[in-house]
């Protein structure tokens, strides 16, 4: 989980874009996201109620339910109920 939360704070470090998609977890169980930028994998684990900003250059975005989006960092993805929802 360490890892996850390291990785998170690395992507949003290098980033530095003011354009970033976020995520926002409203269930009251951790969920994961695993995140595709620049052909590198990587985990982001948002606890409950936390909201955690990422992919500010685009990137792919693989949903708890397994459905694999592309994101170009304006988006926000919601989850609520176990599903992930892009507005």
């Amino acid at each position: 989980m360490w890892k996850s939360v390291v990785a998170a704070i690395a992507l949003l470090a290098l980033g530095g874009s003011a354009f970033a998609a976020s995520a926002i977890n409203r269930d009251a169980q951790t969920r994961t996201l695993v995140v595709t930028e620049g052909g590198a994998k990587s985990e982001l684990t948002l606890g409950a109620g936390e909201t955690v900003e990422f992919c500010p250059n685009g990137c792919f975005v693989t949903l708890p339910n397994g459905d694999l989006e592309a994101l170009t960092g304006s988006e926000t993805v919601e989850i609520s109920g176990g599903t992930a929802r892009i507005k």
